[in-house]
């Protein structure tokens, strides 16, 4: 696939799902932050479509169209498109693991967790860019979407939970769309188990509320830590998928 420049994203929209709960909401963040890629299988007018952001993808249109050796800017990315793109994706990767997937939207307001004591829950601001940076290597995917900790910080849609300058969990949106903002939350090791997280999201919810929008959850099906989580934060389960984590293009094995 080639790369399209990402302002022809906003006349394209009608390709990608619009107003709905979870990553299918990644088109409408990448229009909204400027955070993402936008392919397609020609310049103009394309017959299939894909747009990326934070190692994920949606892909749409006709899959007939595509070589697998036009798949290769896709690989090591989960994607999420309809049945008919799997003999693409079969024949353009090594593999295609299949992860099965829990969509969660916010529909109960749970009883407000105590804060730790010690700790600050608040709105992540620009100023605190530098303890977004300093979180460990585990915790870093948390700003992927935005781009940068920088971005994250600046966007208004993280909350985290500080113990002096230290961030010991953050909250944010990870996927703003129209109608969901999807929601991620991470913790440090050695502060699971003591509400952070649980506080950072109930915050968080009631920002994405404010916003006339509507939190939702995603997580594997096989990640109870999560899954309980978010039902303890008032989340209930929308809807099941599954997404596919791609390999190394097929075309580069065999020449190796």
């Amino acid at each position: 696939m080639i790369e399209l420049p990402l302002r022809q994203l906003s006349s394209r929209m009608r390709w990608f799902p619009s107003g709905s709960a979870g990553p299918t909401a990644l088109a409408e963040h990448v229009l909204a932050t400027g955070t993402g890629r936008l392919w397609a299988d020609r310049a103009e007018r394309p017959r299939a479509l894909a747009v990326t952001s934070a190692g994920h993808v949606l892909l749409r249109g006709d899959a007939s169209t595509l070589e697998p050796a036009a798949l290769a800017p896709l690989s090591g990315h989960y994607a999420l498109a309809p049945a008919r793109f799997l003999p693409a994706l079969g024949s353009a990767f090594d593999r295609i693991v299949p992860w099965e997937r829990m969509v969660y939207v916010r529909r109960e307001q749970p009883a407000l967790p105590r804060p730790l004591r010690g700790t600050t829950v608040r709105r992540i601001v620009p100023s605190d860019t530098p303890a977004l940076a300093a979180l460990d290597a585990e915790s870093a995917w948390i700003y992927d979407s935005w781009g940068s900790p920088a971005a994250l910080a600046a966007s208004g849609h993280a909350w985290g939970a500080f113990h002096r300058d230290r961030l010991l969990a953050v909250a944010c949106t990870y996927f703003l769309g129209t109608l969901y903002e999807d929601i991620a939350v991470v913790t440090a090791a050695e502060h699971r188990r003591e509400q952070l997280a649980l506080t950072c999201v109930v915050a968080l919810c009631a920002d994405v509320e404010s916003r006339g929008r509507t939190a939702s959850w995603t997580c594997s099906s096989h990640n109870r830590p999560s899954r309980l989580l978010a039902w303890t934060a008032g989340f209930r389960l929308e809807r099941e998928y599954v997404h596919y984590a791609t390999g190394t293009p097929a075309d580069r094995r065999v020449a190796a």
